[in-house]
């Protein structure tokens, strides 16, 4: 089976996680070629359908990035078709406890370890002949903190077998908390996030976190987070499309980020 490239950087090193929200594979194909260290399709607040992702997911293959998709739920049955699709690891989102976790790590694994159903389709051809032997172990599980619930029951989602790491949505984070939406929430925001990832790297598991753009992505860096993603493919397009139409008018741009 191909080997999970993500998982081999992060025994080592960090990594740099583009995220896609326009749903196209020329898109895909372009932003894969930026030397990420793995590509997300995102199904939850993307524009994107599965018909869409498995295209991204082709384009996303032609590169060296690692391909993984972020489901619109934890529905067992969606992660599962898109695992077939030949995504290599999923970031789910809104896991409150570890019965979802659990769940989760389920429609991932195939039997005895979970309920995943077989028929790759996809899978093989992206990953070869023998992916059903060493699927298990190379299909990456991530699961999303973004909730006081979630927070709550931190420890027990920590401790489910077959988790590989979390990753952290700090908008939601933030709205759970009674404040605004904001990608680098400061006070007590800051302070459960930077707990989430202290008790994460307790159990030598996987810290992500989204971040607005790459100077952030850089701090969460230093803080100590793993994977870190750079801003959306949106955000950057829109903000970065404005700063040109701006330099040409001579105007200074006040065109923000979306985050997601």
């Amino acid at each position: 089976m191909r080997e999970n490239r993500l998982l081999k950087t992060l025994k080592t090193s960090h990594a740099i996680n583009a995220w896609l929200s326009i749903p196209s594979s020329y898109s895909a194909e372009i932003v894969s070629h930026c030397k990420a260290d793995a590509v997300t399709v995102d199904l939850q607040h993307g524009m994107t359908e599965f018909s869409d992702a498995v295209t991204m997911l082709q384009a996303i293959s032609t590169t060296s990035a690692t391909p993984l998709v972020r489901p619109g739920s934890c529905d067992m049955a969606q992660i599962m078709h898109l695992l077939d699709a030949g995504a290599y690891g999923v970031i789910c989102p809104q896991v409150d406890n570890p019965d979802i976790a659990r769940d989760v790590v389920a429609a991932c694994k195939y039997p005895p370890a979970g309920k995943r159903s077989f028929g790759p389709s996809r899978g093989l051809l992206y990953g070869g002949a023998d992916y059903f032997e060493y699927a298990n172990s190379e299909i990456l599980v991530i699961v999303m903190i973004e909730s006081k619930e979630a927070v709550e029951n931190l420890d027990g989602i920590l401790a489910t077998p077959g988790v590989d790491g979390i990753y952290i949505g700090p908008n939601d984070l933030s709205l759970a908390y009674g404040f605004e939406p904001h990608s680098d929430p400061q006070g007590e925001v800051g302070r459960i996030i930077e707990d989430i990832r202290v008790k994460t790297h307790a159990r030598n598991l996987i810290t992500g976190i989204f971040c607005s753009d790459g100077v952030m992505a850089r701090r969460r860096l230093d803080q100590g987070f793993q994977i870190v993603t750079p801003g959306s493919d949106a955000a950057i397009l829109r903000s970065s499309y404005a700063l040109q139409v701006d330099a040409a008018r001579g105007t200074e741009s006040m065109t923000g980020g979306v985050g997601y």
